[in-house]
């Protein structure tokens, strides 16, 4: 413990690589349960006693689209067990325009609207509760959730706007009421309550259908036994359940998609830690160094090497403790940063306080405890080495390498490279999982050998220093290549940083370089009409649009919602008469000219099927039997779609009337500019909808993996920073352990300006030895990557070479800002106290 306190300004520095590693995953955890416990009270709050609503058709949550008469809904209430039975009208896409103009959320968070009605949740509580004002009881009114309310800077009584993706594209309301859903937090999403007559009318074509239903079930009955009574009165397209299974189905769902973020988030919490690993380790193998005097003695007067090991481990056990109990701490602050990083994705859980469970402070202390342990273990494994004879010698040199270990070293790296080989050019399948398993092996191979494998990196940078600071730059070059292990473990915590940076950035431009290519190939149209944030629009707007004097034609993509022959097929709808105007499909049997009585395949579903075969698809509560008019390979404008329909065909059976994109086509001769704005005009009144070129289009395409990229960058910022404080540490206790030689340095001549300009080379050394090495790998392995998911689409490769020059430069500016304290301490050096150290 004496040992601890006496270097606790050093240790402390190696805590906070253990403190921001916890941070991080105690973080993470904190984020997901308080997600988790955000939608679990929507889930468990939102549902009635028993609930008859559509059957889902796709693995999406999409459902058939089908409705309830108001004659079902009564039956219902009929029913023995039944205290009451009240009909639900839902519409998605009804976005409330605030009064700066804008949407209100609109990037991710789905906008929701619902009628009113004082049917009990299965708590036998009301789902919705009015904060202020009343509720809607006619056309042109509207209560709205809290905080919808709150961003739009409108208030109760005032008039406002909201858009939607159905036939009334625009809807003029007052505020009647502020709302609460649930149990307040709604994750983003934004909430609109209509009275029931209104809604019908907007949503429901101004017929008495319902979405779905509620049944409350009589004082003693069980919702089970309800259930029983209601499915005989069931419509085929509807499937009933009690309240409580499907909250509990949709929290598994949940847990499903949980799962994901919180796996995303913990691998760059290891990342960190891996990083401060590293730290650690050179930390503890510093320290050791510099008390090999000490242990010697210990070992003289008695002490057994375990009992050398173990003092160094406790060491780290308490680092480690301390390290866990701050990183929990900072967990918090750091969930409240990932809860308003995602709340700009759209996923708002300001709403919901934040929760702490068990497996948060237990996984924090663990990780803390278990990492630091390990990797001061080898460290600790060299301290009870020091034989005690070594109480005599001046300097002590602990053990080095051991041949084992330096083959295991090699092995990595060879294995690494051979994963890498195999993926790249023999795997006929998984080759993402070889040469991402390679890519772990070069790197941690890299790593254990950088002291070799950067030796021709720092030659190049000694060259340099001694043509451009003299004396200085050959000190600096000599100081660095002293202790090379040392240098290579610091440089290695960068390296493994830039790897990442660099890795993502070259799969992102090579992602947005095929998103150019395939636009720049398949963009016919002038321009294109779609949702800012890829959800449908109203097909009342493509209607307007071609109507556009200068407009020769618009042609649709339509995402629907349907099955075919009984399977969950990726269906889409577009209209015939000018879809070749867009693209021409490559058919593979038949004709591509479909009809409201027919169906186009994709040839994945060609075997057992001939063209004039009939096929059975269903969307909403209406069922076809349409005829195969042919077989298509994959188009290039929407994907990989399994089954092509006509719009005609959509809009005869009931589906929505909701485009996702519409293509625009130009007269010869007419005016641009003026086509443009009157289309722009027609759809000022949606703030979703915007007009694009191609060019606009692309960068649109581009922006959603441009965000990812941000993201991860921004969490990948943490392992920067753990691999700073490490170039940091490693100079200061390097400024430590050559006390005497700078005070004979500054006694022979050497200027405090001089001594610090040295310093700083040393660290501008070890960045960009980091950052180099890491660009390196980072490219390789982006290139094997693109390769890889060629046939997926990223057919292009490219690598961002003015990004990468800035990142060395950055790394270069790392250097300079780390060594500002160690060589500032070093100029303070009193110089005879210096020569006096022993």
């Amino acid at each position: 413990m004496k040992s601890l306190l006496a270097r606790k300004a050093r240790l402390l520095m190696s805590a906070m690589a253990i403190i921001l590693g916890a941070a991080f995953v105690a973080g993470s955890l904190v984020f997901t349960d308080t997600l988790e416990r955000t939608f679990d009270g929507i889930f468990a709050g939102t549902v009635g006693d028993v609930v008859v609503q559509p059957r889902q058709v796709d693995e999406f949550g999409g459902s058939t689209g089908a409705t309830l008469t108001a004659e079902e809904v009564a039956a219902l209430a009929d029913l023995p067990g039944a205290a009451r039975a009240d009909g639900n009208v839902e519409a998605m896409g009804v976005f409330f325009v605030g009064e700066n103009g804008n949407v209100v959320g609109g990037q991710g968070a789905p906008a929701m609207a619902f009628n009113y009605n004082e049917a009990p949740n299965q708590f036998g509580e009301p789902p919705i509760t009015l904060t202020s004002g009343r509720a809607p009881t006619s056309e042109g009114e509207v209560a709205v959730d809290e905080l919808t309310l709150e961003q739009s800077g409108y208030e109760v009584g005032d008039e406002i706007t909201l858009v939607t993706a159905g036939d009334r594209p625009k809807i003029s309301a007052t505020v009647v009421g502020a709302l609460t859903f649930g149990e307040g937090g709604m994750a983003g999403a934004s909430i609109s309550v209509f009275d029931t007559e209104t809604m019908q009318s907007y949503f429901m074509d101004g017929k008495d259908e319902y979405s779905s239903a509620w049944v409350t079930a009589e004082d003693g009955v069980d919702n089970s036994e309800l259930v029983e009574q209601a499915e005989p009165l069931t419509p085929e397209a509807y499937e009933t359940l009690t309240g409580a299974e499907l909250s509990d189905r949709n929290e598994n769902a949940l847990e499903e998609a949980l799962g994901f973020i919180t796996t995303f988030l913990l691998v760059f919490a290891g990342v960190a830690l891996f990083v401060g690993s590293f730290l650690i380790v050179n930390t503890f193998g510093i320290l050791v160094a510099q008390r090999g005097r000490e242990l010697a003695l210990l070992r003289a007067i008695g002490a057994s090497r375990r009992q050398v090991t173990r003092s160094v481990l406790v060491e780290a056990f308490i680092i480690g403790l301390i390290g866990a109990t701050l990183g929990l701490a900072l967990g918090v602050l750091l969930a409240m940063g990932i809860r308003t990083l995602f709340a700009t994705f759209g996923l708002d859980i300001s709403g919901t306080a934040l929760v702490f469970k068990p497996r948060t402070i237990i996984a924090t202390y663990v990780v803390g405890i278990v990492v630091t342990m390990l990797a001061a273990w080898l460290p600790a494994h060299r301290a009870g080495t020091v034989p005690p004879v070594a109480a005599m010698r001046d300097t002590v040199e602990t053990a080095r390498s051991h041949p084992i270990r330096s083959a295991v070293e090699v092995m990595v790296l060879v294995a690494g490279l051979l994963a890498f080989l195999y993926g790249l050019f023999v795997a006929g399948s998984r080759e993402l999982w070889w040469i991402g398993g390679g890519i772990a092996g070069l790197v941690l191979g890299t790593a254990f050998l950088a002291p070799f494998v950067g030796r021709p990196v720092i030659s190049g940078l000694g060259w340099v220093y001694r043509r451009l600071f003299g004396s200085v730059g050959r000190m600096a070059e000599q100081n660095t290549v002293r202790s090379p292990g040392r240098t290579a473990a610091t440089a290695s915590a960068l390296m493994i940083g830039m790897t990442l940076v660099a890795l993502m950035g070259v799969i992102a431009s090579s992602a947005n370089a095929s998103i150019d290519k395939q636009i720049d190939e398949t963009f016919r149209a002038d321009y294109v009409l779609s949702n800012a944030i890829g959800q449908p629009y109203s097909s009342q707007i493509t209607a307007e649009a071609t109507q556009v004097d200068g407009v020769r034609a618009v042609s649709p993509i339509r995402y629907v919602q349907s099955t075919v022959d009984g399977g969950e097929l990726y269906s889409v709808a577009i209209d015939p008469r000018t879809f070749d105007e867009v693209e021409e499909l490559d058919m593979a049997a038949g004709s591509a000219d479909i009809g409201e009585d027919s169906v186009l395949l994709s040839t994945r579903h060609q075997t057992g099927r001939e063209v004039g075969d009939t096929t059975t698809v269903t969307i909403g509560e209406q069922t076809r039997e349409l005829e195969v008019a042919g077989f298509f390979e994959d188009p290039e404008t929407f994907g990989t779609p399994d089954v092509i329909l006509s719009v005609d065909t959509v809009d005869a059976m009931g589906g929505q009337g909701a485009d996702n994109m519409a293509f625009v086509f130009v007269e010869d001769g007419a005016d641009r500019e003026a086509v443009s704005q009157d289309i722009e005009e027609l759809i000022s009144a949606q703030p979703l909808v915007t007009l694009k070129d191609q060019d606009a289009f692309a960068d649109e395409q581009r922006g959603f993996i441009n965000q990812l990229l941000y993201l991860i960058y921004a969490l990948l910022g943490l392992a920067i920073v753990i691999a700073v404080l490490g170039i940091v540490n490693t100079l200061g206790l390097s400024v430590l352990e050559r006390t005497r030689e700078v005070g004979l340095l500054r006694a022979v001549g050497l200027s405090r300006r001089q001594l610090q300009g040295m310093i700083w080379l040393e660290s501008i050394a070890i960045a960009l030895l980091g950052a180099l090495l890491g660009i390196a790998l980072g490219v390789v392995s982006g290139i094997a990557i693109q390769r890889a998911l060629a046939e997926d689409g990223i057919t292009e490769l490219a690598i961002p070479w003015a990004q990468l020059v800035l990142f060395v430069g950055l790394a270069g500016i790392v250097g300079i800002l780390a060594a500002v304290v160690p060589a500032w301490r070093a100029s303070r050096m009193d110089v005879l106290e210096a020569i006096a150290t022993e």
